[in-house]
């Protein structure tokens, strides 16, 4: 499988290049997935308004009540933004039957540690306190994401914990980055040759911490935190080819461990990304499946 992200920490070490990279790279026309409604939103924020895109699943009425997730993206904490992800999240929105945030937190490495992680937070708080704009249920509010973006919501779990704000109702990570050391056996086995390397996630680490920074700060690495008490039930997606498989693994395990409800499925054949590929890798199919089905029920 030949990765469709630049083929950063090598020949590309911008990430302006990286970038256009990717947004020239061949893509798969698709249909657009119908909602009942999209509209861009400003959440106020530290570094400013942070932007963000609420979608309502198909089949809602105007005045239904609905979840709410607050949604980040996936991109190393460089790449993509919500329109890369619209039809992604169009189709968790209709599998979950609930409203989705989608974030548009700021990117590195204009904006290092803990700018993402605290415009994610911010969404997270702005839902919560917003929610009745947007048809949602305050008292639902879950917190979900893939890649880096998984880190983020993992990392805004931490942060209401630490901040004494109520919990998500329930936190959806997608193949999570979760450990800066990159040491364990899923790195070793799937270095290569599975859309995600391990040189590129040297390099978006790199972006995203900078050469000052703290990748061993529990909102960077919360595979790493001291502390996993209190947090919100968890669901983590572990694809077999993924060189983040194991870290995903082990949080679910150290959530459990804390008294959390956390469970994790590892997907034999699945690489990282694959979230939406159903049609061509069969266990990713039954990832999404599952992982929808375990946001429903925590959300019902």
């Amino acid at each position: 499988m030949t990765s469709v992200f630049p083929q950063v920490g090598t020949e590309i070490d911008d990430a302006g290049q990286a970038r256009t990279i990717l947004a020239a790279a061949p893509k798969s026309p698709a249909p657009e997935i119908p909602v009942a409604e999209v509209r861009d939103v400003a959440i106020p924020g530290p570094g400013g308004d942070v932007p963000a895109r609420v979608y309502r699943p198909e089949g809602s009425a105007p005045g239904d009540v609905l979840p709410v997730v607050v949604f980040c993206h996936g991109g190393g904490w460089v790449l993509c933004s919500v329109d890369t992800y619209d039809a992604s999240v169009r189709a968790l929105a209709n599998a979950v039957g609930a409203v989705f945030v989608s974030v548009d937190y700021r990117l590195a490495p204009e904006t290092r540690f803990p700018g993402a992680a605290e415009d994610a937070y911010a969404a997270y708080v702005w839902a919560r306190a917003h929610a009745a704009e947007i048809g949602g249920d305050p008292a639902r509010v879950a917190v979900a994401g893939d890649s880096a973006g998984g880190n983020l919501a993992a990392a805004v779990a931490l942060m209401a914990r630490d901040r004494g704000v109520a919990q998500p109702t329930f936190q959806l990570l997608l193949y999570p980055v979760l450990d800066h050391r990159r040491a364990t056996e899923s790195y070793r086995e799937n270095a290569e040759g599975f859309f995600l390397t391990a040189a590129q996630m040297a390099w978006f680490w790199q972006q995203y911490i900078g050469p000052d920074g703290d990748p061993s700060h529990p909102y960077a690495s919360p595979g790493t935190a001291a502390d996993l008490g209190g947090l919100a039930p968890a669901f983590v997606v572990a694809p077999e080819l993924d060189p983040l498989r194991d870290e995903g693994v082990a949080y679910a395990r150290r959530l459990a461990e804390a008294g959390v409800v956390a469970s994790y499925g590892v997907y034999e054949g699945m690489f990282h990304g694959a979230i939406s590929m159903g049609a061509m890798v069969p266990t990713a199919a039954t990832a999404f499946a599952d992982a929808t089905e375990a946001l429903r029920k925590a959300l019902a």
